[in-house]
């Protein structure tokens, strides 16, 4: 299953912590490299979990009425902290074996219960998972296989719910350094904006979906047919090749990371925003009907 999101929080504390500790003196990389070390021994499949609800956008997590739509520690004590809150849109988190928690926007001093990193159990006590939904998940109920996917261990996303969820300290990796968070989110958005190339994928199945019913429909040499899937090739390698040269730009870090460059990494983010949806509408032209009409 996926693992981006996982390894691209991975990447980001690395060299984070490495930073922390430089001015603070904390031991936060070691802890860091210990839960590595295991991510990496069991083969766990890891969940970054950065998007808090927010409610009022305009505030700061210290200035919202509810306290808790920003994730929290409300408690500590000897063996470690407690926090609540809740993420929001988090793709995969039920069939991941870790969540790492992250703070979600820049803080400020007021906010240093709001500047918390941990790793959780994806079953730990008080967290409670409200399973979202697509618009064609009871396909996968209908009889035969055409459109299952991957029936047993397809994609999902949920709300986590996170009440006193405790953390031991071996698995903190930040805790009140405020200034720290905008570093963490900006090095997190870089690594995964650049990941983005996996959706150029999707569109090399797209594009090979829309060739071969062209060559069903006897029309494959036809000049606009062929202009539109020429014009699906290229939006789809502009995206891969913002991330590659993202990739390729990349600058090693203090801890000793790569960092990929972060202006192709938005416009790899960018593109995607926009380019999947103008492949969509020429396979769709080029389909016809058929896509739209066909029988279950």
């Amino acid at each position: 299953f996926q693992r981006c999101v996982g390894m691209d929080a991975l990447n980001s504390l690395h060299s984070t912590t490495f930073e922390i500790d430089e001015k603070h003196k904390t031991n936060y990389h070691q802890r860091f490299l210990e839960f590595v070390k295991m991510v990496q021994k069991e083969n766990l499949v890891i969940g970054g979990a950065m998007t808090d609800p927010k409610g009022d956008r305009s505030k700061g997590p210290a200035e919202q009425d509810d306290p808790d739509l920003f994730t929290r520690v409300v408690a500590k004590d000897d063996k470690g902290i407690y926090v609540s809150g809740a993420k929001a849109h988090q793709t995969g988190c039920i069939n991941s074996h870790w969540i790492i928690l992250m703070p979600t926007v820049r803080l400020t001093e007021n906010d240093k219960d709001w500047a918390v990193v941990g790793a959780i159990p994806a079953d730990a006590k008080g967290v409670t998972y409200i399973y979202g939904r697509q618009s064609c998940d009871t396909r996968s109920m209908e009889e035969g296989t055409i459109d299952d996917g991957n029936a047993k261990y397809g994609g999902q996303e949920a709300l986590m719910i996170l009440e006193r969820v405790f953390i031991p300290w071996d698995k903190v990796f930040m805790h009140g350094e405020y200034e720290f968070a905008s570093m963490l989110i900006e090095r997190f958005t870089c690594y995964h904006r650049r990941s983005y190339v996996c959706k150029t994928g999707l569109g090399d199945v797209l594009i090979g979906a829309a060739a071969t019913i062209a060559d069903y429909n006897g029309i494959p040499n036809v000049s606009h047919i062929k202009d539109k899937i020429i014009e699906m090739t290229h939006l789809n390698e502009t995206i891969f090749a913002a991330g590659i040269a993202s990739s390729h730009q990349g600058h090693k870090m203090k801890s000793g990371v790569y960092l990929n460059e972060d202006m192709l990494a938005q416009v790899c983010k960018h593109n995607v925003t926009r380019f999947p949806y103008e492949i969509s509408r020429l396979a769709q032209d080029i389909a016809g009907g058929l896509v739209v009409t066909l029988p279950s």
